[in-house]
Order: structure tokens, then sequence, then C-alpha cells
């Protein structure tokens, strides 16, 4: 075990150590490398420090450099050294959380991190929740629960509205939980790309009319498009009045309310019925670590607890939880470690002053891109995200300009300093910015912001 683990941290520790000044993707030959990598199950044994070198040398770099300060692209995670060794701890011990009767401890600082994640939304007594693999997961696990607090059992007179700019894993998730997809709702947003009231409440009343049952409303703290934040105040209020549960997709920006300026840009996220964070986003933590909270934990209960013979009793104690009655999952490792781990050895206030910063840099882009010829900022940070797009004086062909933009982006991303991305957002082709990890310092910002003048001025002579 020693020579195994002194044989993975001689590779581990310069590849974390370097990774900033790793290039920012290296894909180009990407899918011979993936036939090359085709073999069938290896018979006998290898040599520990040549699957290391295959790893290290081959297959890792074949990739984009997701845990790099120049990655801004889609919404980065950031990987902190200490959650990795959190998982070693869990995985090599190898104890199970489902039940609380089989580790006790482990599922108490489980339990915990469970609670310091509800008070980040403003949740108080009798709120929980649970860990989960990312925020697609949590969502769905949010959308049946909905389903069974809100709907009889024939529950396909049910509806869920959301906006036409929120993540394809709500829709999924509501087909996925037995919702038809003519009554799953993308409601219309507005210039600032947030959902429209207006638009859902007729939504909502025009399907009362008809008699179907409004039961879901998903608003979004952040969205992937824009970064925008719905009005959480007056969709409670409109989920309220209609009998319909509200959840809150906050996987991107949900951990901002532990920042001041965070807290008044999710105000109303704590009247939630429920809410979808990513620690592996807000929390810089590894890939892989998602969480959903609700603010009555029996919800969860009343909508996932199976009995089974050969299971051990069930905890009817409301500070003793059994995880297995609160999702789908019965096996699950000790999850909670990767997240307790790095608050214990860092402390809130660490992750709180690099989420701050986050705030600074994205406001320091925007300033900086307001100051750029021709260039239109389409979505405004309210938290960490901002989009734009170059828009030459007297261009109006749509084609034109995303055909421009995209050479734009593809000359930032070739400088290798930085890796950002496009999306499409009614009916424009943006380019994004999102800064969120705890490597993204000044300095790599302005390399970017660098670049990005660079590749304005090559697009246009090109032209």
């Amino acid at each position: 075990m020693r020579a195994l683990l002194d044989a993975a941290a001689a590779r581990l520790i310069p590849a974390v150590a370097t990774i900033d000044a790793q290039p920012m993707h290296r894909l180009t030959g990407g899918e011979r490398l993936a036939r090359a990598l085709r073999e069938p199950m290896p018979e006998e044994g290898a040599a520990a420090e040549g699957v290391l070198r295959l790893l290290f040398d081959r297959v890792i770099p074949a990739s984009l450099n997701a845990a790099s300060g120049g990655y801004m692209a889609y919404v980065p995670g950031g990987g902190l050294f200490a959650s990795a060794v959190a998982d070693l701890v869990a995985l090599a011990t190898n104890r199970y959380t489902g039940v609380w009767m089989a580790a006790p401890g482990l599922v108490r600082l489980e339990q915990n991190v469970v609670e310091w994640l509800c008070g980040v939304v403003g949740y108080g007594a009798g709120s929980g929740g649970v860990l989960t693999s990312g925020g697609s997961m949590a969502t769905l696990i949010a959308t049946i629960t909905a389903r069974r607090e809100r709907l009889p059992p024939e529950f396909l007179k049910g509806v869920v509205y959301a906006s036409d700019q929120a993540h394809h894993s709500v829709r999924k998730a509501a087909l996925l939980a037995g919702f038809l997809p003519e009554r799953v709702r993308a409601v219309e947003s507005d210039a600032r790309f947030r959902v429209d009231l207006d638009a859902l409440s007729r939504a909502m009343e025009r399907d009362r009319a008809e008699g179907l049952t409004p039961a879901l409303v998903v608003a979004s703290a952040g969205t992937t498009n824009t970064g925008a934040v719905d009005p959480l105040p007056e969709l409670a209020d409109l989920a309220a009045a209609h009998g319909a549960w509200l959840h809150v997709d906050a996987a991107y920006g949900g951990f901002f309310a532990m920042t001041a300026r965070g807290r008044d840009a999710l105000r109303g996220i704590e009247r939630a019925d429920s809410v979808t964070l990513d620690p592996h986003k807000g929390m810089f933590l590894p890939y892989g670590t998602g969480c959903l909270v609700v603010r009555d934990r029996g919800a969860l209960r009343r909508t996932h607890a199976v009995a089974g013979e050969y299971m051990p009793p069930m905890q009817t104690d409301d500070d003793r939880v059994d995880f297995c009655e609160l999702s789908p999952e019965l096996s699950r490792e000790a999850r909670g470690l990767r997240v307790w781990l790095p608050l214990k050895l860092h402390g809130a206030k660490a992750f709180r002053e690099a989420l701050d910063e986050k705030l600074d840099l994205a406001r320091h882009v925007a300033e900086v891109l307001r100051g750029v010829p021709e260039v239109e900022l389409v979505a405004e940070p309210e938290l960490s995200l901002l989009a734009f797009r170059v828009r030459p004086e007297g261009v109006s062909d749509e084609a034109a300009i995303e055909a421009l933009n995209r050479r734009v982006l593809r000359g930032v991303n070739a400088r290798q300093r930085a890796f950002l991305t496009g999306t499409h957002a009614r009916g424009r082709w943006l380019i994004r910015v999102c800064v969120l990890s705890f490597r993204t310092t000044r300095a790599r910002v302005d390399a970017m912001l660098d670049d990005l003048r660079a590749a304005i001025a090559e697009a246009r002579r090109d032209a």
C-alpha cells in the first residue's frame, strides 16, 4: 500500500502543483487515443509504475484542464485537494453510511454537513437533505418529492413550470419523474433572462382553468447561460397561491449566499420547498459533489422510505438519520467527508472570502468589457457569470455576428491561457465568462481579457 501511495504521490503532487502551467485544452487526437485504449479485461496484473505512466502521461492530459485558474467555461469545479484526501480515507476504510446503525459517527459528520448547507440557504429547524452525485440527481429527487407531496397517485394532470433559461436537467427530471412531456412548460424569460412572472402566472391560471394542477415551479438562482437569478420572492408568492412546490436550482449560484452581496441577490431562496446546491461548483470541490436541501425533511422520508425485511430498524429520533430513507440510494460511500474535511481544515471564512473575490473579478471583467469597442455586454453579472458578444457597428445579420464571435472564442482558447465557452440565448449567440475557481486570480482574468482584445482584433481583421 505504501509503495502504491508513494508512486501515485510522485505523479499526483507535481500534476496538481503545475495545473495552472498546463495547457487549457488538449483534445486533438482524442478519438485516436480513445481507440488505442480499447482493450480486453487483463488476465494478469501490471506494474504500478507503467499503469500510472499511462494515466498521467497519456490519458489525463487529453482533456479540458477544468481545474485550472484559466478555466472560465461552463461552470468550473476547483477540485480542492483536501476533498481528494477525504475520499481516499472514505474509500480505503470503506464504511457504509446508507443507514445510521452501520456508522453512527460518519453519518453524524455527514448530517453536520447537510445542516451547514441548510443554513447557507436560510433553512432552520426541521430542514434536511442528502448529498448527491451532482445537481441533476438533486433536482430529480426534488421533482419526485414534489410530485408525491403535491399530487395524487394519478398525477398525470400535474404541470411543471420553469424558465426557458432553466438547466436542461429540470426537463429531464420532470420526464424521469413521470410528468407528461406536454405538461412541462418552458416559460418565456424577460430582457434580463429571468422568468417572466406575468407569463408564468397566465400559464398557471390557464392550466388550472383547463382542469390541470400546477404542481412544481422551478426557479433558477444563477442560470448556466447568463447567470440570471429569477425573482425568488415573487415566485414564492405565486407558487404558494397555487399550492405548488417551489424548487430553486441554485447548483451554480447557491453558495454565494455565504456572502453579503450573494444573500442580497438570492433573497427569497429560504422560502423554497427545496434547493439544489453543487459543492463541486461554489465550494470548489471535486466533480461528483451535489446536494439537495429541503425545508421539511419529512417530505423526503415520506417520498423515499421503503421497508425491507433484511434491513435494520430505521431511526425515529430527529437527531439520527438513515440516508437510505431520504433518497433513491441504498448503497453509498461516506460521501460527507469530502465536504466536511475541507471545511474543517480551511474554515467557512476562507470559502466566503474566495466567493467574494469571484464576485469582484466578475465585476472587473464587466467593467473592462464596457470599454472595449463593439462589445455588447448582454448579461451583467448578478453573481460571477456574465455573457457578451462582439457586435460591429452597422451589422445586424445574426449569422454574421455569430460567425464573428465564434472566431473570437476560438482565438481566445487557442492562446491556452483561458478557456471560455459560448451559448445561444434568446436567439443570440453569446460568449460566456464564469469565474468560479479558487485558482482564478486577477492576473489570470487580466490575461484572459488581453487575449480577448487580441482575438477581437484578429477576427475583425480577417472578417
